[in-house]
């Protein structure tokens, strides 16, 4: 169930729906996407995260708050908004966050001691996005879905999430 239109499934009509079936077999973080012309309908924000948490509780890397980033690169050109297509030429200058530019983009509210789960998502086509909280270093506790051993994670000030990729830090 992870195929383009007209090659693994017929695609879903305008107004109609499918229904995914599917057995879990992992969890951490991962995203959905349309595999039909996705340079334009992943683009346009036709994607989502896919936050699958593990069967034993234990097994979760713990944070107080828990907060997913969806990145996008966007065009805009003589006040439309297009999305970045870089093997057409439309180069983006605007980056989104979860849909919003800054200022817009979220402030999450923190108190004194409290740990934060950033899940960066490359929801993005095009370009690496270094990624970095203002404030200082954070720990990188997953790449793609899988949680790193306590041996394997590593203090970083900036991940560079390219198309595709997730990391989750605590910071």
């Amino acid at each position: 169930m992870d195929g383009p239109a007209n090659v693994t499934q017929d695609p879903v009509p305008p107004g109609g729906s499918y229904t995914y079936e599917f057995d879990v077999g992992q969890s951490g973080t991962y995203f959905y996407h349309s595999h039909d012309h996705p340079d334009r309908q992943q683009a346009l924000g036709l994607y989502g995260a896919l936050l699958i948490a593990p069967k034993d509780p234990s097994a979760e890397v713990k944070a107080d708050l828990d907060y997913a980033i969806q990145l996008q690169e966007w065009l805009k050109r003589e006040w439309l908004t297009y999305p970045a297509m870089l093997m057409e030429g439309a180069l983006p200058n605007y980056f989104t966050i979860n849909g919003k530019a800054y200022p817009s983009t979220d402030t999450v509210a923190m108190k004194v001691g409290q740990t934060i789960k950033l899940r960066f998502i490359g929801t993005n086509n095009n370009f690496v996005h270094p990624m970095h909280v203002h404030g200082g270093p954070f720990e990188v506790v997953a790449v793609d879905g899988v949680n790193l051993k306590e041996s394997a994670r590593y203090q970083a000030d900036t991940v560079n999430v390219g198309p595709g990729q997730r990391y989750d830090v605590v910071w």
